[in-house]
């Protein structure tokens, strides 16, 4: 009985709050065409009053009693609910301990031995904020924090599915995403760059790559189905940008009025609506200035030069290449032959996708060429072609993956009744989930809504995702800098203010300390949207700076560490274990960026596989896990073992799970292995006796000395084993993996 009336009231509470239609007859037709409406029903007010669509407004930090510990504003709202909880503060964590802390927290590379000695010896007062800054300067920084928001933005460099295609200009984005975190791009200007580089900035190559961000997801290149193709790309690009920027969960309004949260099948498809206009361009040229001029120079001395070979190999090909071309129109459907006819401007967008379906069926090969030529035309054609390889041709442009603004006329959004686009319903324009228009400044929202063309009414594909950026980057935006500021607490504290870090729904887990996350994004906003001045608030923190080790009063009255009354133990992602072990071997290629690499990988792994040819260079084999070449169906076995992500999906929180494969990994891979041998010829050469090694041994490992039963015990074990075992057996220790 009592599960009864749960279940009757929860229907009843998702009734109030959402729009579940009342009646059969309200539902939207089973045989709808494009002419049928589709109901909206209107929010209730309990909806529209979630604190997450609420303006950020700038909170007063709580006034609190033991002032000797604050550190920053920060400290008085944790502090004020520990004085709330009657629990005393932990006390602050060893020198040792923070310095291991804050590097992996920031590089994802243990410390050196020199860099803790300096911190240790450093008794100043702004020594924590000297440590900070010289972490934040290095080039390191941004591929640690770069690979956060590859997480999220589900990035991967092939297409996934049955063939898993390679995407050989993708890791351009990761690259740019490495070198916006070093520079501290302002966050507000890395949302604009991923939804609308290519309309706000059109002239900056980093812009142009940055849209890259909207194609990431899977795709199955060879669809029979390609208006089906193009949908799931735009699906996938509306699911993710909602989930990244604003912290909505707004897939399951594709086919119905969202059972849980206040957003409707309209609010859906007016969102995807900035998206459908977009090109999807795998190869759109993205040169710097000088390389375009460069590259524009050496054709057109190329051009100069190979003016005859041209134009002969051209007159000679061309004839064969529209008798092919024909004859395999004319094996088409009327409809597709009438589309592959009408000009690129004036083409409707079911002759769009019409081209998109059968381009492949109409496309003249060089070989089917060269075959259909007669013997005379084909002996001339092969002297011209060697005529012409004899001059060097111009190294082609850097290239990537891009949205780019359709031509001709913009391609219609309609609501598409259970998501099947054979059953549009109306036509919708661009515009924001209704339950957020409300919120922030309402010139701020005409302002955007007359820039995609709302004013008068008339559709318009000039600058729709620029207002979309604008809108989402908007200090008047109730939920991107709360986001943003969220997901920086949550990997640097183990677990967000908002433990869902992309739910900030009605089912997404309210706040913690929501007078917190408030001030922390108004602060995020004052200081121009900084990722590192909020680094910088963070972990000169009291409550950053506290020992993992709880106190009797922590464990009772905060078990769960939901206060933050005690700093949360984290292990080590699969990429920061596998950098350590390079890095502690002396072994690790620290160069930044370029195409992914790939190290050896058992061959029982990748028997049957496709696309996995080991880098011949073996200095690459040793470069940062960040590098390795991402394919979806294959992902790197020692960092799947430890958690690593399925790239078909944003990520916006890894697990962390402890299994059986986890320690055989750590005893039996190779890598471990590797690292063992490299650390014990390095202890070897940098000291003299057991004693001395076994000292720089754990500090090398765990990044602190060992205690004298671990010195006694580790010298009695070299008795009978060699050195290279003994690190073998500090690389399995939790000490190791965790972060204490």
């Amino acid at each position: 009985m009592q599960a009864v009336c749960a279940l009757i009231f929860y229907t009843t509470f998702v009734m109030a709050i959402h729009r579940v239609p009342a009646s059969a007859a309200e539902r939207a037709p089973e045989n709808a065409r494009r002419t049928a409406s589709v109901p909206e029903i209107p929010f209730a007010d309990i909806a529209r009053r979630h604190w997450a669509f609420q303006p950020v407004k700038r909170v007063e930090p709580p006034t609190v009693k033991d002032l000797r510990w604050l550190k920053t504003p920060v400290d008085r709202f944790i502090l004020a609910s520990f004085e709330a909880k009657g629990i005393p503060p932990t006390p602050p964590a060893s020198k040792e301990e923070l310095i291991r802390r804050v590097t992996f927290d920031l590089i994802g590379l243990p410390p050196t031995l020199g860099e803790i000695d300096a911190f240790v010896k450093d008794s100043s007062s702004d020594a924590s904020a000297h440590l900070i800054d010289r972490l934040l300067a290095s080039p390191h920084y941004g591929e640690r924090w770069g690979r956060h928001w590859l997480d999220v933005a589900r990035f991967a460099e092939t297409d996934g599915f049955e063939h898993d295609a390679v995407r050989p200009h993708a890791w351009r984005y990761r690259d740019y995403v490495i070198q916006s975190f070093n520079a501290d791009k302002p966050y507000d200007r890395f949302i604009k760059e991923q939804l609308a580089g290519d309309e706000l900035f059109p002239d900056e190559p980093e812009a142009l790559i940055a849209t890259a961000f909207n194609l990431l997801g899977p795709d199955m290149v060879d669809s029979a189905d390609q208006i089906q193709r193009r949908l799931n790309r735009l699906n996938d690009m509306t699911d993710t940008s909602a989930s990244a920027f604003l912290g909505l969960t707004m897939g399951c309004a594709r086919c119905h009025d969202h059972k849980f949260e206040p957003i409707s099948q309209k609010d859906y498809y007016r969102f995807q609506a900035f998206f459908t206009p977009a090109a999807f361009r795998d190869d759109l040229p993205a040169p710097r200035r000088e390389e375009l001029a460069a590259y524009q120079s050496v054709l057109k001395q190329f051009n100069q030069l190979t003016h005859k070979e041209q134009e002969e190999i051209a007159a000679i090909e061309a004839p064969y290449r529209r008798k092919l071309y024909e004859r395999k129109l004319a094996k088409l459907s009327p409809e597709a032959q009438v589309a592959h006819k009408t000009p690129p401007s004036e083409r409707t967008t079911e002759q769009v996708n019409q081209i998109q379906e059968t381009a492949a069926l109409v496309e003249v090969t060089e070989k089917e060429m060269v075959n259909a030529m007669s013997k005379e035309d084909r002996a001339h054609h092969k002297t011209a072609k060697e005529a012409l390889a004899k001059f060097p041709k111009p190294t082609p442009l850097p290239m990537t993956m891009a949205l780019q603004k359709a031509t001709g006329n913009p391609a219609k959004t309609f609501i598409l009744v259970r998501g099947d686009y054979n059953r549009p319903g109306d036509e919708v324009q661009t515009g924001f989930p209704s339950v957020l228009e409300g919120q922030g400044s309402e010139s701020q929202i005409s302002n955007f809504k007359s820039q995609i063309g709302h004013s008068d009414g008339k559709r318009t594909s000039a600058s729709q995702r620029a207002a979309l950026a604008g809108w989402i980057a908007s200090p008047d935006n109730p939920l991107a800098a709360r986001v943003m500021v969220n997901r920086i607490w949550q990997h640097h504290f183990g677990r967000g203010l908002v433990p869902t870090p992309s739910d900030f729904g009605l089912k997404g887990e309210r706040p913690s300390h929501p007078e917190l996350l408030d001030w922390l994004a108004t602060e995020f906003i004052t200081q121009g949207w900084s990722v590192k001045k909020m680094h910088q608030l963070l972990l000169l923190s009291a409550v950053y700076q506290q020992s993992s080790r709880a106190t009797p009063e922590s464990l009772a009255r905060d078990p769960e560490n939901r206060l933050y009354s005690r700093w949360q133990r984290k292990r080590l992602e699969g990429e920061v274990i596998r950098d350590s072990l390079l890095a502690i071997g002396g072994k690790l290629n620290r160069q930044i960026g370029g195409p992914g690499v790939f190290p050896t990988i058992p061959e029982d792994v990748f028997k049957g596989s496709r696309g996995w040819t080991v880098s011949p260079n073996a200095a690459e084999h040793n470069r940062r896990s960040i590098y390795i070449f991402a394919r979806r169906n294959l992902r790197f076995p020692f960092l799947e073992v430890f958690d690593a992500p399925d790239s078909n999906l944003t990520c916006p929180e890894r697990p962390r799970s402890t299994s059986a494969p986890q320690s055989l990994t750590l005893l039996n891979a190779d890598e471990v292995l590797a690292a063992s041998q490299a650390t014990a010829a390095r202890l070897l050469n940098e000291a003299s006796s057991n004693r001395a090694r076994v000292a720089l041994a754990y500090r090398l490992i765990l990044g602190r000395p060992p205690s004298e039963r671990e010195q006694t015990l580790s010298r009695a074990f070299l008795e009978h084993a060699p050195l290279s075992e003994l690190c073998r057996g500090l690389f399995n220790l939790n000490a190791f993996v965790y972060v204490d």
